[in-house]
């Protein structure tokens, strides 16, 4: 009797021990596995920062890649040179005034239509076409309809003329508002 019961005792220490154990060891492993977690998400989060900001180095460069070849069309457009030192820019406006004399005496024409690019604030572009009596609420509707740059308020502004949209030249038709035959209408955001 009495020996059954210290080898009861003994059974019972030992399977006390192999209990705390494997409560240790599972501690430890979810110790482990937490700590492995933690540092899967701080490497996520480092990895997608640094793609945040090549996506933005990228998207400033597509803007300033656009801006340049704008400049440079415009250029071509107007017959305009790019001149390098003061001596040569007196030539330059003689070259503007000729081009833009026959512009004036001729009819303007009157476009259907009119295509636009819309920038959006994280560098994307879309591009449309919409009736040049449309009124610039159609655009503003488009955008909050397309825009992949997230939602919050918004403004429409154009930098050649340099012209940020008022509330009351939302009502204006597209070819009063200077977008005909086309345009680069850039969204800012608002606070």
């Amino acid at each position: 009797m009495r020996q059954k019961r210290q080898e009861r005792e003994v059974t019972e220490k030992k399977e006390a021990l192999e209990r705390e154990k494997l409560r240790i060891r599972s501690g430890k492993e979810m110790v482990a596995a937490r700590k492995k977690l933690e540092e899967d998400e701080v490497k996520k989060l480092v990895e997608q920062r640094k793609r945040e900001k090549l996506e933005e180095k990228l998207a400033r460069q597509r803007v300033r890649d656009q801006i340049e070849q704008d400049k440079i069309a415009r250029r071509a457009k107007f017959g305009i040179t790019t001149p390098t030192d003061g001596a040569q820019q007196q030539p330059a406006t003689a070259v503007v005034i000729p081009t833009l004399q026959p512009m004036t005496s001729q009819p303007a024409k009157d476009y259907a239509q009119t295509r636009l690019q819309i920038r959006l604030t994280n560098g994307e572009a879309l591009t449309q076409t919409f009736g040049s009596k449309e009124q610039l609420s159609a655009v503003r509707l488009y955008v909050e309809m397309n825009r992949t740059d997230g939602d919050g308020p918004f403004s429409l502004m154009t930098n050649f003329p340099k012209k940020v949209f008022a509330e009351d030249d939302y009502e204006k038709p597209l070819d009063l508002l200077g977008l005909v035959p086309s345009a680069v209408v850039i969204v800012s955001r608002t606070q």
